[in-house]
């Protein structure tokens, strides 16, 4: 599974951050949740529109989106 394929921008929703395709949940929303503590069961329990592959894709994103840029010189 690709983060591609779960996660969308739309300038329309939250301002264009990143969001769970079909949904209204951002990425930061979500890993905010897992960085506090939940769990994946209790995202899952208290979102029932999110899916395990859904929690996946916005850790991969955001594993992505903090690469760090290496700079030839």
């Amino acid at each position: 599974m690709k983060w591609q394929e779960r996660i969308t921008i739309d300038p329309r929703i939250h301002f264009g951050k990143p969001i769970v395709r079909g949904t209204r949940h951002s990425v930061e929303f979500v890993t905010g949740l897992l960085a506090q503590g939940w769990n994946e069961n209790q995202v899952l329990r208290n979102y029932p529109e999110l899916d395990q592959d859904d929690i996946k894709a916005c850790i991969q994103y955001k594993a992505n989106s903090q690469s760090p840029t290496i700079l030839i010189r």
